[in-house]
C-alpha cells in the first residue's frame, strides 16, 4: 500500500515534493490520533455491550487499542524495509512516554505510588528494555530473542488480568452488559471499522512521508522515527495523561504509560522481526544511543519510585532534561556527525 504515491499520481504532483510530504504527514498524524480515539471508544463499548468483564477490557482491549498506532506504523515500516524507522518508532515512543509525557505528569502532580501497583509492571518494563538492549548488541533481533520478548508480554498480560480481577472483585456491576439497541451496536461497529481504517491510513502516510521528509532534511529515518513519528504516535498517551492529571488521577496515567511501554517493547518489535523474515536488523543509533537512553529514563522513573513509594518532581525534571538533551544530540549529530553513526 502506497497511498502517498497514488494520490500524487492522481493530482499530478511528484511524490517526493517536500510540501506535499509535510501536508500528508500532518494528515497522517491527525488520522492516527482521531482514528485511534474513535477505535478505542468503539472497541470498549462493543466489549462492554457483549458482556466482557471490565477488568478484561482494561487489560486487553484498551491496552491493545491505545498502542495500535505504534504497532501499525512500525509494522508497515518493517514490511517496507524501513527497519530503522520501525525500531525508532517503537523505542522512541517508549522514551517519549517516559521522558516527556510521564515527566509532564510528575512535574504537574507528584504521585504517591503503591509499591504493589508498580512493582511487577515496572520491573517487567525494565526487564523488557534491558533485554532488547542486550539482544541488539550484535545489531540483530532474531527469532528466539523475539520469542523471549513475547514471553515477557504474556507474563505482563497474565499479571494485568489477575490484578484487574482483584481490583474489581467487589464490583457487582463488573460483569453486567450495558443496555443497547441493534442500531447502537451497528453504529459502534461502523465507528470501530472507520477508526481502525483511519489508523491504518495514517500509519502508511507517516511511514512514506516521514521517509521523504528525512531525505529532504538530510537526516536518517531512525531520527524521524524516534522523534516526530514517536511523539506523534504517543499523542493518545499524552491526551490520556493530561486528562488524568486534570482529574487528579496521576497514578492512573502512570499505570497507562507503563502498560503501553511494555506492549511497545515486547510485542511490536518481535512482530517487526517476524515481518522482516525472522530477523530484525538494528541500526547502530538504535543499539548504542536510543536504547541506552530509553533504559536510563525508565530506571530513573521506576527504581527510586519502588524505594521511596512516590514519583517525585526531581525525577520528572531529570527525565525531561535527559529527553531534551537526547533530542538535541540527535539533531546536532545529523549535521555535525560527531557520533560514529
Amino acid at each position: 500500500m502506497n497511498i502517498s504515491s497514488s494520490l500524487a499520481s492522481l493530482i499530478n504532483i511528484p511524490a517526493d515534493n517536500i510540501i506535499y510530504a509535510v501536508i500528508l504527514f500532518v494528515i497522517g498524524l491527525v488520522f492516527i490520533v482521531k482514528g485511534g480515539d474513535v477505535f478505542v471508544d468503539a472497541a470498549t463499548w462493543i466489549a462492554e455491550a457483549t458482556g466482557i468483564p471490565k477488568f478484561i477490557i482494561g487489560a486487553t482491549v484498551v491496552s491493545f487499542a491505545t498502542t495500535l498506532p505504534e504497532l501499525l506504523v512500525s509494522s508497515i515500516a518493517a514490511v517496507k524495509g524501513q527497519n530503522d524507522m520501525a525500531i525508532g518508532n517503537a523505542v522512541g515512543s517508549v522514551t517519549a512516554n517516559i521522558g516527556l509525557i510521564m515527566s509532564i505528569s510528575v512535574l504537574c502532580m507528584p504521585a504517591v505510588i503503591k509499591r504493589s501497583s508498580v512493582a511487577v509492571k515496572g520491573s517487567l518494563m525494565i526487564l523488557a528494555v534491558a533485554a532488547i538492549f542486550a539482544f541488539s548488541y550484535d545489531l540483530d533481533l532474531n527469532i528466539w530473542q523475539s520469542i523471549i520478548m513475547i514471553a515477557i508480554f504474556v507474563v505482563f498480560m497474565i499479571e494485568n488480568i489477575i490484578s484487574g480481577k482483584k481490583s474489581l472483585a467487589s464490583d457487582t456491576e463488573g460483569n453486567e452488559k450495558i443496555e443497547h439497541t441493534g442500531k447502537q451496536m451497528a453504529l459502534n461497529i461502523v465507528k470501530f471499522l472507520i477508526g481502525a481504517a483511519a489508523v491504518v491510513v495514517g500509519a502508511d502516510l507517516l511511514v512514506d512521508d516521514g521517509t521523504v521528509i528525512a531525505r529532504h532534511l538530510g537526516v536518517s529515518e531512525a531520527i524521524i522515527g524516534v522523534t516526530i513519528i514517536a511523539i506523534g504516535t504517543s499523542l493518545p498517551e499524552l491526551v490520556t495523561t493530561l486528562t488524568a492529571v486534570a482529574k487528579k488521577q496521576s497514578e492512573l496515567s502512570i499505570g497507562n504509560i507503563i502498560g503501553a511501554n511494555i506492549i511497545d517493547l515486547t510485542l511490536i518489535l518481535p512482530i517487526c522481526a517476524f515481518l522482516s523474515g525472522g530477523t530484525l536488523t538494528v541500526g547502530k543509533q538504535s543499539a548504542f544511543l536510543d536504547m541506552p537512553v530509553c533504559l536510563l529514563v525508565i530506571a530513573i522513573a521506576i527504581i527510586p519510585t519502588l524505594i521511596f513509594k512516590k514519583l517525585s518532581r526531581w525525577q520528572g525534571a531529570l527525565m525531561i532534561c535527559i529527553y531534551i538533551g537526547y533530542v538535541a544530540v540527535l539533531v546536532t549529530n545529523s549535521s555535525m556527525h560527531y557520533l560514529p553513526f
